[in-house]
């Protein structure tokens, strides 16, 4: 059984038992939500179901923990000018663990 599921403006590939990385989500940890999978298949399916907006299949996750992306770096240079300019991003991170796909 897998679902395709979006959240911070990017899509997955998810089945139950998967940790994954997922732009930050409003949530402590522990806590469980409930995403709308975009499309999802159970096993035996050969093509898979799409899921209707109506009623969409319903993904259960459970938040582990908050966590730092690893560092970027942004390094500007002009040629010939003098100019350097070098910083560093750590992209703010919620890591998910996926416990059930329902279908309605």
């Amino acid at each position: 059984m897998y679902a395709i599921i979006e959240t911070g403006g990017k899509q997955y590939w998810v089945v139950p038992g998967d940790t994954l990385r997922v732009e930050k989500l409003q949530a402590k940890d522990g806590t469980e939500l409930v995403l709308d999978a975009l499309w999802a298949a159970a096993e035996g399916q050969e093509e898979g179901k799409e899921a209707p907006a109506s009623q969409p299949a319903k993904v259960t996750v459970e938040v582990v923990r908050q966590v730092h992306g690893p560092k970027l770096i942004v390094f500007k240079k002009r040629p010939k000018k003098n100019y350097v300019r070098r910083m560093g991003h750590r992209q703010e991170l919620t890591e998910i663990r996926i416990k059930d796909i329902a279908f309605n």
